[in-house]
């Protein structure tokens, strides 16, 4: 199963002990307990000290991990940098006011999600 394959990868991580490594999607196609357990064993690689960049478009892949750095892309850029605070409002708060502040990105982004959804049936 999918949540099998991502411990599986937070695992070999895990054993490896990198210097910097790149999760991508790492909750994509987990259901809400995978998501927690993957969550905490990323937050528990954080802890030993190893650079992780966490791309995700879940807040809830958020809510066990505290990131010194957080990056909101909109429409292909970065629109927002904060700290653990910002991750914190977008867990509790979700993307709107991101939406709402950025209007043109926002709008570059829903175009790009057409794109994608029009060449997927294809």
């Amino acid at each position: 199963s999918g949540g099998e394959m991502k411990r599986a990868e937070i695992l070999q991580l895990a054993m490896l002990q990198p210097k910097f490594a790149v999760l991508d999607e790492t909750d994509s196609g987990l259901d809400a307990d995978a998501v927690m357990l993957a969550s905490q064993s990323i937050a528990e690689i954080g802890r030993q000290r190893i650079g992780l960049l966490i791309i995700t478009h879940h807040d809830k892949l958020l809510e066990h991990n505290r990131p010194d750095f957080t990056h909101v892309m909109l429409g292909g850029r970065i629109v927002e940098t904060g700290g653990v605070e910002l991750a914190a409002e977008l867990h509790a708060k979700g993307y709107d006011r991101i939406r709402k502040t950025y209007p043109e990105a926002d709008a570059v982004n829903q175009a790009m999600l057409e794109e994608e959804t029009a060449t997927a049936g294809t």
